[in-house]
């Protein structure tokens, strides 16, 4: 089923998203993405029903096409304090703060969200949180595909500091060969203390 170009037909939309709520290290990252009222692109889906290659040809195009983007972070660090369903409300937060063009609706994949007023404004944005939005609207497929192709690049730069823990290849999520590296040389500064680091 092709994806939905807007929520609401002639309101200015941006589509929120986050990528590395599961991983046992590194950010949460999150995007907030405006697409153009009729915009189309036949290739755009949500970011887990695309190959890495797919993700990173689109990753360009959506960065080009957007009336505006941002792409937030998160560290563990303030994970571990605020937890993750508050460190990925905050990711998106701190993308729809960024972007240049203030949006009139605000679309948020998942079923969680807190009112958003913008630095400066005193009326919160209107919001809809959608289920598999990702899977629903382009503008929320568009921000999972950013979130989770900044992520992914963030991993490997960290994968370079502690190769022994497969970040380029798990990028920080719980498998088997993590928790081997975690139980022969333990947490690193990046690892997310309030989660279950053995198995």
């Amino acid at each position: 089923m092709p994806l939905q170009p807007y929520c609401i037909p002639g309101v200015l939309e941006a589509g929120c998203d986050e990528a590395g709520r599961g991983p046992l290290a590194g950010s949460v990252f999150a995007s907030a993405v405006i697409l153009p009222p009729d915009y189309t692109n036949d290739l755009l889906n949500d970011s887990k029903q695309l190959t890495e290659k797919q993700r990173e040809a689109l990753r360009p195009q959506i960065e080009h096409d957007a009336l505006a983007w941002a792409v937030a972070e998160v560290t563990a660090q303030e994970i571990d304090q605020i937890n993750i369903l508050n460190a990925s409300l905050l990711g998106m937060r701190r993308a729809l703060a960024q972007l240049k063009i203030q949006p009139e609706h605000i679309l948020v994949d998942g079923n969680r969200w807190k009112p958003y007023v913008p630095e400066g404004g005193i009326m919160e944005i209107p919001y809809r949180t959608v289920v598999h939005g990702d899977a629903t609207y382009m503008s929320i497929a568009a921000a999972s595909i950013l979130a989770k192709t900044y992520r992914d690049d963030y991993m490997r730069q960290l994968h370079a500091q502690y190769p022994q823990y497969g970040w380029d290849r798990n990028m920080g999520y719980p498998t088997q060969e993590h928790y081997e590296a975690l139980r022969q040389y333990g947490p690193t500064p990046y690892h997310r203390k309030t989660f279950r680091l053995n198995k």
